[in-house]
């Protein structure tokens, strides 16, 4: 018998061949294009649940604690060559001129606005080596309106900033923390929560003009109540010149443009203002703030008497010892801050 020989035709084999390389370029296209949608799909499922999972936690860290974060913040963001930068650019001064203990918690009332509350903010937030200075032991904290503490990402900024809600439980939250050394509040060295609070808000901003130091505060007193029910004393601090780094378009109380701007901090809690400040090579018009100096005088406590339902006949009357306080800050350090200070009157509202 002759040898077995393959009896499958050449041209067969060679259709074999290419219908095989062909399946298998289609199944390799068809797995990695599938694997790909598959991974972008989950990539997308992931990232969507990751967001979920962080709105989530956002929303109860706040509720609960506020958005707390332990001791002073994140201190290389209070304290570095950028913000220095910043406060040596106007400048920015810090004037104490009486003692805040350690061992309670105080409400700064602040005054004036002006359009975003610089030398607060500077002072108490992103600068704060010559506050810890002046006040060892004492926090400084700033609180802002509420809502931002729930976008995400500002708000962890924010919190590293030492800013709180400016919501009445938040306050109380704050204001009530403990002073003893040994608590676990307090293993960071401080024992006492300053808490800055901007009272004329928004409504003050739309009046922030060079010179032109228009206080709202006649019809606050949720400072003075939350001061009261938790036992705070209360701090008046008057920024001299803070009005003077940023101008706005006329804005007059009768003004069409006044009308539109109460309309929409009705609807948001923020006044829309058209600031004039200068540009990088000239200084008539632009969004950067003028170089001006800014001094941040912080006056004498005002002790209230604790209670956790406040007399109205008592809140006047420490309302009425706060609006003193700033009248007379204002007149004895006026001539030393303000250029012409004889020409410059301070307007209570």
């Amino acid at each position: 018998m002759g040898s077995h020989q393959d009896a499958t035709p050449a041209s067969f084999t060679n259709i074999s061949y290419r219908f095989i390389r062909l399946y298998c370029f289609i199944f390799t296209i068809y797995v990695n294009v599938f694997n790909n949608i598959f991974l972008v799909g989950c990539r997308y499922v992931i990232r969507r649940a990751i967001l979920l999972l962080y709105l989530s936690f956002i929303y109860y860290d706040h509720k609960k604690h506020f958005s707390n974060i332990y001791g002073n913040g994140w201190l290389p963001l209070r304290n570095n060559f950028l913000t220095k930068h910043m406060r040596d650019y106007f400048p920015i001064e810090l004037v104490k001129t009486a003692e805040l203990k350690p061992n309670r918690n105080y409400i700064l009332a602040c005054f004036p606005h002006g359009v975003i509350g610089t030398g607060v903010t500077n002072n108490m937030g992103n600068n704060i080596g010559k506050w810890l200075q002046l006040f060892p032991g004492v926090r400084p904290k700033i609180a802002t309106l509420d809502v931002h503490f729930y976008i995400p990402f500002l708000r962890e900024i924010l919190r590293f900033w030492g800013l709180i809600s400016c919501s009445k439980e938040s306050l109380i939250y704050y204001l009530t923390k403990s002073n003893d050394p040994e608590h676990s509040d307090n293993k960071d060295g401080f024992t006492s929560n300053a808490v800055a609070l901007l009272v004329g808000g928004a409504q003050e901003s739309l009046d922030s003009h060079p010179r032109h130091y228009v206080l709202t505060i006649k019809s606050r007193q949720g400072f003075v109540k939350v001061a009261i029910r938790t036992g705070s004393a209360i701090v008046p601090s008057f920024s001299f010149g803070e009005v003077d780094i940023y101008d706005q378009v006329n804005n007059s109380s009768d003004s069409r443009l006044r009308r539109f701007q109460l309309f929409v901090k009705e609807l948001t809690g923020v006044s829309p203002l058209i600031v004039i400040g200068r540009g990088f090579f000239q200084y008539n018009f632009g969004f950067i703030p003028q170089r001006h100096q800014i001094v941040q005088v912080v006056g004498s406590p005002i002790e209230v008497k604790q209670t956790y339902d406040p007399d109205p006949q008592y809140v006047n009357e420490i309302h009425q010892k706060v609006i003193q306080a700033l009248e007379e800050m204002f007149e004895k350090h006026k001539h030393k801050y303000i250029e012409n200070a004889n020409n410059v009157n301070l307007v209570i509202n």
